[in-house]
């Protein structure tokens, strides 16, 4: 098989935490903050591959996210895991299906496939013929783990990643990682890490979490992986843009909703 070469564009259409920023209700310097950089949709990823659009989760800012970055089709996602911030736009793409004219695939572990079908079950029953087309989402629901994986011509890795007590998946494709909802690594997971180009990785706060990695634990995962650039997601009201990018090091930043990021696949 004649080897890709192919440079793609991730796109963060989402960096904020689970309830995003600003905060129902909240009045902190953040949450009022008129930098939009400040302003955080919950967490996802929108990813050219050489044969279309991919997604990683649907957050439930997913149709604002998509209109604002211009993307029109998507033709499939994978998933890291089933909390309700990464999963419930999923009905965004039920025009996806109509548009293609046959059903999504959604990549995803035995866990999401789960919940997918019980918070979705409409999608998966016999449709009335009385409805019409378009009516219900076109889903394909495909198991993954984390054993690569080939999607819209490009190969993907993903990376066993630990949120909690829960597994979750990580995504390589090509010298760029996304690894969100962490707060540990398994010692096997390190060396799919390796040679990177950019890192983007999970930094809730300031100060660690049960669930999630803070941003001094962040910094001993960048330390250790040493890629170019690395940025921070998933990020919540503590953290202000400007004054947490002045005291990082040079190379690693907060990421923002809309940041793209050029990758290479060899």
């Amino acid at each position: 098989m004649e080897q890709l070469r192919f440079d793609g564009e991730m796109i963060l259409l989402g960096t904020g935490t689970s309830h995003g920023v600003p905060i129902i209700g909240c009045h902190c310097a953040v949450c009022q903050s008129t930098n939009p950089r400040n302003h955080r949709t919950r967490t996802g990823v929108a990813v050219r591959a050489p044969e279309g659009m991919f997604l990683i989760d649907t957050p439930p800012e997913l149709r604002l996210q998509l209109l604002r970055e211009k993307i029109e089709l998507i033709h499939a996602v994978v998933y890291t895991h089933s909390h309700a911030d990464h999963l419930f736009g999923l009905d965004d793409l039920r025009l996806f299906g109509y548009r293609l004219q046959h059903a999504v695939p959604l990549y995803c572990e035995e866990t999401v496939e789960h919940q997918i079908r019980a918070a979705y079950s409409y999608a998966f029953v016999e449709p009335d013929p009385e409805l019409h087309h378009g009516a219900l989402p076109q889903l394909e629901l495909l198991r993954i783990g984390p054993e690569p994986l080939e999607l819209l011509g490009m190969p993907i890795q993903p990376i066993r990643l630990m949120h909690g007590k829960l597994p979750v998946l990580g995504y390589r494709m090509g010298d760029v990682a996304f690894c969100t909802d962490v707060s540990f690594i398994p010692e096997a997971s390190w060396p799919l890490l390796a040679d990177l180009e950019v890192l983007i990785i999970d930094a809730l706060r300031e100060e660690g979490h049960a669930t999630h990695f803070g941003i001094q634990e962040a910094l001993q995962v960048i330390d250790r992986v040493r890629p170019r650039r690395a940025y921070l997601t998933h990020v919540s009201h503590h953290l202000e843009y400007e004054a947490t990018n002045a005291r990082l090091p040079d190379h690693v930043e907060l990421a923002y909703d809309g940041l793209r990021i050029p990758f290479h696949v060899e």
